[in-house]
């Protein structure tokens, strides 16, 4: 029988792959959008397959589809809610890519007008813009790197909201398929949770490097960010499911619907918005088929 305490060392060996992500910092110069992007792309590969097979399958099989697509629906509406109530950033397209037979041209004809605010990006958004005139162009060398500073962690914390935000459902994941005596599942899913943890940890830690915070400290931040949502969201599923019996369908549906919204919300947007879809999409079907073979060999 599974104890809290295999939870907590299973899950928390899961939330630590965040901090492998952040390992680049030291040599982020390698560190490509392509690499970057395929990185995400098979993680939602990896996650979806996760949701499917790992949650909504097993869910089905303890309990009615009722319950279980009832959960996937409240999980996900549970996502979404969250994303209007914890400030965190999106990837937002900043530019159109000519594909196929388009031309440069026609990408030209697409841009907005000058000043738009897509086009300006964060920036647009950041103190400067909140704060009404912009600073005269002499500005104090050393204020201007302070300013510099505080936006790159004022990004690097709203980018550790999205990875609190949907680290939760996944450490959910893995306590409800503990708790409901499916080992082998809960395991296949603190893989693939883990695997999927390094680019979100990548994402963290570059930010973070940029206001001058000791290689060190980010790494463990970043490691943070990932153990404690997962380890906390771990335990109360772990601990509803034990308490209350036949909870495990909703649970199951429920954490499958918010990893899929995660997917969909933020993986899938994160990674095609440098130019590299395909190489997004490729690793994708290849994390998907990753899992599932993975998978069928573990039922075998």
């Amino acid at each position: 029988m599974t104890t809290l305490a295999s939870v907590l060392g299973v899950t928390t060996v899961a939330g630590v792959a965040t901090g492998i992500g952040a390992l680049p910092v030291f040599f982020r110069h390698r560190v490509t959008h392509r690499i970057y992007d395929g990185a995400l792309g098979l993680a939602a590969g990896l996650m979806v397959a996760a949701s499917v097979f790992g949650l909504v399958i097993p869910g089905m099989e303890e309990g009615t589809l009722r319950a279980v697509m009832a959960g996937v629906l409240l999980g996900g509406a549970t996502l979404l809610g969250g994303n209007y109530l914890i400030p965190h950033l999106h990837a937002e397209y900043r530019a159109w890519f000519v594909e196929g037979g388009a031309t440069a041209d026609d990408a030209a004809v697409m841009e907005p007008p000058t000043g738009d605010s897509v086009t300006e990006g964060f920036a647009t958004r950041g103190s400067a813009a909140e704060e009404g005139d912009a600073e005269p162009e002499s500005v104090d060398e050393d204020a201007g790197t302070l300013a510099e500073r505080e936006s790159s962690l004022r990004k690097a914390l709203l980018i550790g909201g999205a990875i609190t935000l949907h680290n939760a459902p996944e450490g959910l994941a893995i306590g409800v398929a503990f708790a409901s005596g499916l080992e082998e599942v809960a395991l296949l899913l603190a893989v693939v949770i883990g695997l999927q943890n390094v680019p979100d940890g990548f994402a963290f830690a570059v930010p973070m490097a940029e206001t001058g915070m000791s290689n060190l400290r980010v790494v463990w931040y970043t490691t943070l960010s990932g153990v404690v949502p997962q380890v906390v969201a771990a335990v109360f599923g772990f601990s509803l499911v034990s308490v209350g019996a036949g909870l495990f369908p909703v649970s199951s549906g429920f954490a499958a619907g918010a990893m899929l919204a995660v997917v969909f919300r933020e993986l899938i947007p994160s990674s095609h918005g440098h130019g590299h879809a395909d190489a997004a999409t490729g690793a994708f079907l290849v994390g998907f088929v990753l899992l599932v073979v993975v998978d069928a060999v573990v039922v075998v």
